[in-house]
């Protein structure tokens, strides 16, 4: 037998006093109700929350959105040069992790003004990221004098694919 004030479930809603953990439980109660196990004032309590619920219920399904359509954007990012000068026979050094941590790809929108996001590049100069569907201005966080000369390019990212585009930042020591 129901009580006057019921509580079913720690994560649930709650109406009046009235608690319910799923709209199952909320109609298991509606049958002890209508079995005569409850009197028709607490009755009426809970019917009346199970309505509110079904149709909070069907207003959020109602309203969902489709699962977003994703897709990969990813590359090497390579910096250059680190040093000023370098002798004949010398080859570039290997920029240091910290070289890669200083810098990032920015994602702007399709206007090439909003940013949408920042790409850490990791030690070995690669970036990656998972994108709703949709067309991205790529460019670089610019850190001092940097440029990249291929950059900004507007990308497209498409489901399920894999778009790559490989930077080359120029930090311009000469």
């Amino acid at each position: 037998m129901c009580e006057d004030e019921c509580i079913i479930g720690s994560a649930a809603d709650k109406l009046e006093g009235v608690r319910y953990a799923s709209l199952l439980e909320g109609m298991i109660l509606a049958f002890h109700c209508l079995c005569g196990e409850m009197d028709f004032k607490s009755m009426r309590r809970h019917l009346l929350y199970l309505i509110f619920l079904a149709l909070g219920q069907l207003y959020l399904f109602a309203c969902a959105q489709s699962p977003q359509e994703f897709g990969i954007l990813k590359g090497h990012v390579t910096i250059g040069p680190l040093v000023p000068v370098l002798r004949e026979g010398e080859l570039d050094p290997t920029p240091a992790p910290e070289v890669y941590a200083a810098r990032e790809v920015v994602l702007f929108e399709r206007d090439g003004k909003t940013e949408f996001v920042h790409l850490r590049i990791d030690s070995n100069g690669d970036y990656r990221a998972e994108l709703p569907v949709g067309i991205y201005v790529v460019d670089i966080n610019h850190v001092g004098i940097d440029i990249a000369a291929d950059l900004p390019k507007e990308v497209e990212i498409t489901h399920q694919g894999v778009t790559r585009l490989d930077i080359d930042i120029d930090t311009g020591i000469r």
